[in-house]
């Protein structure tokens, strides 16, 4: 905006400038600037968001330059430890030379620097200031003192009003918070107006208007963008369908409302209205989301989505996982976590092959997990100058600059698998359709039917049992010994198969039906491949029991080490696999699909790592299905894999007991002479003759290439080690010796932690937990899953 001279009309150039998180406050702070430009010629407004820093070091370069010759500077919401430490170089050699300097709602390196007129916060802390210190709060936050705060936070500005002196840079360091919390157009402008007008150093910038007072929103309200004030407290308010059968939650945040950078927030309420869902998108301040729940979702509501991108209470800075599985164990309903992308661009995400970056899995990802949120998807972000190839729609550039679009593929996809989560949780029982996956494990080893730690067909038999008692319609047979004959042997004999055939999908349908066909086929050849294959058509190995099918997760190109699949680039499932899933979605039709077990390749398939799109192969097979999936309680890393690659609600089942693994016979002998030697006097001459002998022991049970003292250790270890003792059976409580077994396993703990365990150990969980899921009821995180 300035001339070489840096002088417009009357004034000198004068620079303010923004640091924040994310981009949400670009648009009001360009408006604001182009509201200011008759008023205040040559002012230079700029933003720059930390989330860019990252994957651009050309916006960290520009945003240090800016601090360099920034007049008024403004550092918010800063408390990741990259973004802190890059920026503060440049903020303490500025902070002197500065007129002022805010730093609010961020870490407290930041907040440090802050100095306004007298307002020195790097100084020891006065009466004023200690007040300032109750408002920020303890190192560990608390997450019910959020409403106080805000209240605190209106409050002070009209005390300290009345306070001459010192109090009213302290009053002015409120003012600026209120400004910026409440960041709409009118907002923002103000603050940028009450800022000049108090500390420009220039008497010609304070020459202009008062600045209006903060224009105070609510913390809590609805949003809709047909609203004519797109805010209202009042439900019945809110466009779209009145008697819809089914009922979404949406909770949004308060600062993109308010920012009017709500296209991505747009484009979901519209997604779910087009399926004639009714939708309460709520927002509430203080990112602690409970008072929106509280106020509109409660009985209300058959799913809610959380589209903040942070924990359900908390943000960036924190996490109460405790307080929201309280409340969203209250509302009893699904939890799914959807996120807005500011690390970096859409197209970046979608040509990336990790996904989502280790800051972004962890906040938008991790961070909702602890609260039981699943199926994390993208459904918005910004759109670079090199728009997003990351599906057939092929994005460009946005109407604003770096305003927040819709994804739109991505957000059919939230809004399909929104509809079905909420219709499992109406729909009766007796008219869902379910489909069981089995595998194979450890896989090509002849093992179908098999899980790690699990006994299949005893858990599956109690399963089938309890989905009788809660109204399925499922055929169970008299025993498991005839459960299993009738999956695994049934007519496999007359086709040649492994396991019971249950359809046959012809070559054409393949051709016509499998949308990603010539990915395949460039792997594995013209459908219908060979793998479970009569050379017409594609087999699917399975049983249908009533309304419920037991099926076999067909194999999947890399048996010996399906890892493997997650860094082939170029690879495919076969032909029957992507059939097998298929069939599952639109031929037979399943409400939802139950993986039984540890574990199948569904998760393992190529794509990335954490937020998946339409070129990935976990969610192109499982589509919009809701996932449900039995996991050993022992293996959180690939049950992650699992919620986070295919969208699953992981139920943990425990693992056996443990027992001392002890030495078979090679080992045995490797000790007794170990023992030998052991025992001699340092000198002995057989003491020669047995080490000839201990490496030979050594070798004939792959222990070669160590000394006897090495030797020695590594045998007590394995003598030690604890292995498991059988095979868990979910749906069967723990024996007295079972239960022994596990409370021997916690030798350091007192009588009441082993009574405590004992306790838990006596109840079945495990099979309720199930049920809860199919009923699409909200699921409580547990340690391991």
């Amino acid at each position: 905006m300035r001339d070489e001279t840096g002088i417009f009309g009357r004034m000198p150039g004068y620079r303010v400038v923004i640091l924040t998180l994310d981009s949400h406050a670009a648009g009001p702070a360009r408006r604001a600037m182009k509201a200011l430009e008759s008023d205040y010629p040559g002012l230079d407004l700029q933003i720059h968001a930390a989330a860019e820093w990252g994957e651009s070091p050309s916006a960290f370069e520009a945003a240090k330059e800016a601090v360099y010759s920034g007049d008024i500077i403004i550092a918010n919401l800063l408390f990741l430890e990259e973004h802190v430490s890059r920026i503060l170089p440049a903020l303490q050699a500025r902070r002197d030379e500065c007129d002022a300097m805010i730093g609010v709602i961020a870490d407290a390196e930041i907040v440090k620097l802050t100095r306004m007129g007298t307002l020195d916060m790097a100084k020891p802390a006065s009466g004023l200031s200690k007040m300032m210190k109750r408002l920020r709060g303890s190192s560990k936050p608390s997450s019910e003192d959020g409403a106080k705060k805000m209240q605190m936070l209106r409050r002070l500005p009209k005390i300290l009003k009345f306070i001459p002196g010192k109090a009213q840079d302290l009053r002015a360091w409120f003012l600026v918070m209120q400004y910026w919390l409440g960041g709409s157009d009118d907002n923002v402008r103000s603050m940028i107006q009450f800022l000049l007008n108090r500390y420009a150093t220039d008497t010609v910038w304070r020459d202009t208007p008062e600045a209006p007072a903060p224009i105070e929103y609510p913390d809590v309200g609805l949003y809709h963008p047909d609203l004519p004030a797109r805010i209202t407290s009042d439900p019945a308010a809110l466009p779209g369908p009145k008697k819809a059968e089914l009922t979404v939650g949406i909770v949004m945040l308060r600062s993109y409302v308010l920012s009017s950078d709500t296209a991505h927030y747009d484009g979901v309420i519209r997604a779910l209205e087009a399926k004639g869902i009714r939708v309460l998108p709520a927002f509430s301040g203080g990112l602690d989301a409970r008072p929106a729940i509280e106020a509109y979702f409660k009985g209300k509501v058959d799913a809610l989505v959380s589209l903040t991108g942070f924990s359900l209470v908390g943000g960036p800075a924190y996490n109460d996982n405790q307080a929201a599985v309280k409340v969203l164990t209250e509302l009893d309903v699904p939890y799914l976590a959807a996120h807005s992308l500011e690390f970096q661009t859409l197209g970046q995400w979608a040509n990336s092959a990790g996904g989502l970056g280790p800051i972004e899995t962890t906040m938008l990802v991790a961070l909702p997990e602890l609260d039981g949120a699943t199926n994390p998807t993208v459904f918005g972000g910004r759109l670079g100058p090199e728009g997003c190839d990351g599906c057939a729609i092929k994005c460009r550039v946005a109407l604003e600059p770096k305003a927040m679009v819709g994804c739109i593929e991505r957000i059919e996809s939230l809004a399909e698998k929104v509809e079905r989560f909420a219709r499992l949780r109406r729909k009766k029982n007796s008219e869902k359709k379910i489909a069981i996956v089995l595998f194979g494990f450890p896989p090509n080893a002849g093992a179908i039917g098999t899980a790690a730690y699990l006994s299949v067909f005893e858990s599956l038999f109690n399963t089938l049992k309890s989905m009788k008692t809660r109204g399925y319609n499922v055929d169970v047979p008299d025993t498991v010994n005839e459960l299993r004959d009738l999956v695994l042997t049934g007519n496999a004999k007359h086709y040649g198969q492994e396991a019971n055939v249950a359809a046959h999908v012809d070559a054409d349908s393949i051709v016509r039906k499998s949308p990603h066909l010539n990915e395949i086929e460039a792997v594995w050849g013209p459908a219908p491949g060979r793998i479970q294959s009569d050379g017409r058509g594609v087999f699917v190995l399975g049983k249908e029991l009533g309304n419920v099918f037991v099926g076999v997760q067909p194999a999947f190109g890399y048996e010996g080490d399906p890892m493997r699949l997650l860094f082939e680039r170029g690879f495919a499932p076969t032909h029957a696999f992507a059939t097998f899933y298929l069939w599952m979605r639109n031929m037979y039709k399943a409400d939802a699909v139950l993986h039984f077990g540890m574990h199948g390749a569904l998760e393992f398939m190529p794509g990335k790592q954490a937020g998946p799109g339409a070129q990935d192969w976990p969610d192109r097979l499982i589509g919009e299905m809701p996932n449900i999936y039995l996991y050993a309680a022992n293996n959180p890393s690939e049950a992650s894999l699992a919620k986070r690659r295919s969208g699953a609600v992981t139920i943990t089942h425990l693992t056996p007991p443990l027992a001392q693994s002890g030495l078979y016979k090679g080992l045995v002998e490797l000790k007794d002479s170990l023992t030998r030697w052991r025992g001699l006097a340092k000198g002995d001459p057989i003491q020669s003759e047995l080490e000839d002998l201990i490496i030979e022991q050594a070798e004939n049970v792959d222990m070669g290439g160590t000394t006897p003292e090495n030797l020695w250790l590594k045998l007590l270890e394995t003598e030690e080690a604890l292995i498991p003792d059988g095979l868990h059976v979910v749906g069967a409580p723990l024996t007295d010796k079972a239960r022994a077994e596990y409370l021997d396993l916690m030798p350091h703990a007192d009588s009441a932690a082993r009574e405590h365990a004992d306790t838990l150990l006596k109840d079945e969980t495990e099979l309720g937990a199930l049920m809860d899921a199919l009923e699409a009821r909200f699921i409580q995180p547990v340690p391991g899953g």
